[in-house]
């Protein structure tokens, strides 16, 4: 396509489709966008880059005519600026389509895939690679610190991208991920969710089945060691396998994990050796089998345990990710996106190890589909009850210890009664 093109966004606020609207803004195109609201931090961002975003979605958004519609997911049949692009014959296409013809054809594709953790773990994988100076291209769904942005156009042969199974289009309901075809795959976890389009967790495992046979021989995938879900997945790969975690027979294994008042260390072994010594500022378990997914992917490209070490060391995270946004008379505010049971209750347990002590609250808004359906309220209540765990702990020892004074009490005034009728009245303190 020629970059003089002018290309329009339905539904550009999505944190993937204003990558991709800076994208193609960089590459020279002409941008323009709409969307039903317009919020931080993605918002802020398309200011950042001169893209106009038009807050209301409306017929005149398309006037003059656009060369190329993109139609984010999150935009179904009736809204009136897709009815008015099938009306008129406007060319469309979805994101995950442009993506793979306009900026992913030619490059080294490595794809970070799983249901949690896969933004800071392509943010992690992409600051390394930058680190290395290797001029990664990459496309992560949030915002990156350390670069300040959620997309990058670099000169290198890389382009580390974070692959969502969530569906494609209102004409394309396969996952995102399959139209990046990976040269290489980072697979962090595999659990159900997205309940609004995927029937069970058989289904979920099917698209990631499809996304592991996509992956050339010569190729590799980073799979974490722990889940029959995860096993599943890659026991047809026709390319190497590394596990990472704690398993003994893991290729990458994590030992002498050490939880600091502001950093994390461990020890990180690559077949039974150790190959680095590695410590970030960063809080919680989860993020360690993060950063080292990232890090047995980079050796795999040739990327020194050095290298990898120091680029750690200065990871910044991700907007959203356990972010501190104010601390007011002793209260600490933190902002995280988590939405699946299982991230809230490991952000949470980081949040305990990282603030040993104090009371923590947890205020909970349900946005996802999943969420707002009937599917994970049990395993939710139990996640949410990580954030009472310490009032609860003290809560029973104030009650361990009423008990204990009160089986005293008992135990000596039954004395009283029966040893000492005679005696003056027993007063208890």
């Amino acid at each position: 396509m020629t970059s003089n093109k002018h290309i329009h966004l339905i539904g550009v606020c999505g944190t993937a489709m204003a990558s991709l609207a800076g994208m193609l803004s960089e590459r020279g195109f002409r941008v323009t966008g709409s969307d039903s609201a317009a919020y931080p931090p993605m918002s802020d961002f398309l200011r950042s880059l001169g893209i106009s975003v038009a807050q209301r979605f409306a017929v005149q958004n398309l006037e003059p005519k656009p060369d190329l519609v993109v139609v984010g997911n999150a935009i179904s049949r009736g809204n009136v600026e897709l009815e008015h692009v099938l009306d008129q014959r406007i060319a469309f296409c979805s994101l995950p389509q442009l993506l793979h013809d306009e900026f992913l054809k030619g490059k080294e594709v490595i794809v970070v895939a799983g249901t949690h953790g896969k933004t800071t773990t392509t943010s992690m994988l992409s600051w390394i690679f930058e680190v290395a100076q290797t001029e990664p291209s990459f496309l992560i769904g949030g915002i990156a610190e350390n670069f300040n942005r959620s997309f990058q156009l670099g000169s290198g042969r890389h382009f580390i991208i974070e692959g969502d199974e969530y569906d494609t289009a209102f004409f394309d309901k396969g996952p995102k991920f399959l139209h990046y075809f990976p040269d290489s795959i980072i697979l962090t976890s595999v659990e159900f969710d997205h309940a609004d389009i995927y029937k069970d967790l058989d289904a979920v495992e099917n698209s990631f089945k499809r996304l592991v046979n996509l992956v050339p021989r010569r190729g590799r995938i980073v799979a974490f060691d722990t889940g029959t879900s995860i096993e599943s997945c890659v026991a047809r790969a026709f390319c190497a396998v590394d596990r990472y975690g704690k398993r003994a027979e893991s290729a990458w294994r994590i030992e002498r994990l050490t939880f600091n008042a502001d950093s994390t260390s461990w020890s990180l072994l690559r077949n039974g050796k150790l190959w680095a010594q590695l410590e970030f500022p960063l809080a919680g378990e989860y993020n360690v089998w993060n950063a080292s997914a990232a890090a047995a992917m980079a050796a795999n490209y040739g990327i020194s345990a050095k290298v990898v070490a120091d680029a750690l060391a200065r990871f910044q995270s991700v907007k959203r990710r356990l972010e501190v946004t104010a601390e007011i008379n002793g209260i600490t505010i933190i902002d995280d996106f988590a939405h699946h049971p299982t991230a809230i209750a490991e952000t949470l347990k980081a949040l305990r190890a990282r603030y040993a002590g104090r009371r923590l609250w947890a205020i909970l808004e349900p946005r996802s589909n999943t969420l707002r359906r009937n599917v994970f309220q049990d395993d939710l209540a139990k996640s949410l009850a990580v954030a009472g765990g310490q009032h609860r702990k003290d809560l029973c020892a104030r009650n361990a210890r009423r008990r204990r004074h009160r089986h005293s009490l008992e135990r000596r005034l039954w004395w009283y009664l029966r040893e000492a009728p005679s005696k003056a009245p027993l007063s208890f303190a």
